[in-house]
């Protein structure tokens, strides 16, 4: 059993068009609801429900980048239920039907989601797609330096600027032995600083608008921290060179680094034995996270033929009980390829991370910040990865240097350059 996941995950990958053939013939001969997915997860959940009830069956089909291939080719069969991450864009009424029913005519509470994340499936008051898993931005920092960082389930950037700099520290040389943090060394980093100053990142046509002066405001604000606190970016870049070589949760613990940022997915990813010295806050400005922009959501394809079916499958999927046994189940089946919580993130459900997710995660307890300091992305096209990929992430670890007079290529370059090859 401990290698299905794996085994699972190298089908969908690589030969998605057999797997769902696969799972067809446990289904009978009744009409199964075919998942489109993007998250190798679902494989493991769909075999669940279709032993667990009778109502319906499931079967998977494997989409990289799914929100691209949306509506299907005339050839290919229809989807009933996508689920997977950037599905919220200017085309989510044309590629799915309104979910409303999945709140007025079953057990599941609208309140019992958060509200900011069911809001970001919403157009005009109408819920269309309806969030599973999130992440959120994560600084993590060994227990021993506790004692230097303020006691919160949230850390701001300018506590991380100066309680870094305190900690920085040279030899006789004048060269930096111990820096607490540097903006540069991690792009991500930086992108989370632009949202959390209301960059606006958000789609425009088959690209994106920003918000000019907030973009301005973040990239002074972190050419400042970098010159004022670690002497510039080249003396970060130097020191990351020299020292910043091994996985983050070492690095906190050597000392050598304060602070590192990483995805909240990512750090409970990490075996437990590599993290029981570490503690972590959740990043955030005036108590308020900004979400990854990678939130999974699902919805029901606007021409599904099995909508009845698919809805049994939402219904079931989208409750308490249903994930402390998928979670359960992980744990149990040790697979391989376990990820974090439900699609490799916290769950859309309230409950389940206040009251599941601490069973399995023990860290988590009395940590989870409430819905109101949840602050979703905007809409996002749908090849929104490739765009921060090769435009917004090369853009802003060049213009947040301190120590180049080089012009650097602006965003609409980027754009333009970006469509001519990509597109």
């Amino acid at each position: 059993m401990k290698n299905i996941f794996s085994i699972a995950k190298q089908l969908l990958t690589s030969a998605f068009c057999l797997f769902p053939v696969i799972l067809l013939a446990s289904c009978g001969s009744s009409s199964p609801v075919i998942i489109w997915t993007d998250r190798p997860e679902i494989v493991s959940y769909v075999e669940f429900f279709n032993v667990a009830q009778n109502k319906a069956k499931a079967v998977v089909v494997y989409k990289e980048k799914l929100a691209v291939p949306l509506p299907p080719a005339k050839d290919e069969q229809n989807p009933d239920i996508v689920i997977g991450s950037y599905l919220r864009n200017s085309r989510i009424k044309k590629n799915f039907a309104a979910v409303d029913r999945v709140f007025n005519r079953s057990q599941i509470n609208p309140s019992s989601l958060y509200g900011p994340l069911l809001d970001y499936g919403k157009v005009n008051g109408r819920q269309y797609i309806i969030p599973v898993s999130f992440n959120i931005p994560t600084i993590i920092f060994s227990q021993k330096n506790q004692e230097l960082i303020p006691e919160s389930i949230f850390i701001d950037s300018d506590t991380i600027r100066d309680v870094a700099g305190n900690f920085n520290q040279k030899s006789k040389e004048d060269v930096f032995i111990k820096m607490g943090y540097a903006p540069s060394w991690d792009a991500n980093f930086i992108y989370q600083i632009a949202k959390s100053e209301n960059a606006e990142f958000g789609e425009k046509g088959n690209a994106f608008s920003w918000n000019d002066a907030s973009l301005a405001k973040t990239v002074t604000y972190l050419k400042d921290w970098s010159q004022g606190k670690n002497g510039g970016t080249s003396a970060e870049q130097d020191f990351s060179f020299k020292y910043l070589y091994a996985p983050k949760q070492k690095l906190v613990d050597s000392d050598r680094c304060l602070f590192a940022y990483i995805k909240s997915g990512d750090f409970f990813d990490i075996p437990s034995e590599q993290t029981e010295n570490i503690s972590f806050h959740w990043l955030a400005k005036d108590e308020k996270i900004f979400v990854n922009d990678d939130i999974t959501s699902l919805g029901l394809y606007r021409k599904s033929k099995n909508a009845r079916a698919a809805y049994a499958f939402i219904e079931w999927f989208l409750s308490e009980s249903t994930q402390r046994n998928l979670l359960e189940r992980s744990m149990r089946m040790n697979l391989d390829t376990q990820t974090f919580g439900i699609c490799g993130g916290f769950s859309s459900i309230k409950s389940v991370n206040e009251r599941v997710f601490p069973s399995f995660y023990k860290t988590l307890l009395g940590k989870m910040p409430q819905e109101d300091s949840l602050v979703a992305p905007l809409a996002l096209p749908s090849r929104w990865e490739s765009l921060k990929e090769r435009v917004i992430i090369p853009y802003l670890s060049e213009i947040t240097g301190t120590d180049s007079d080089a012009a650097v290529k602006s965003i609409d370059e980027r754009i333009a350059t970006w469509r001519n090859q990509f597109n």
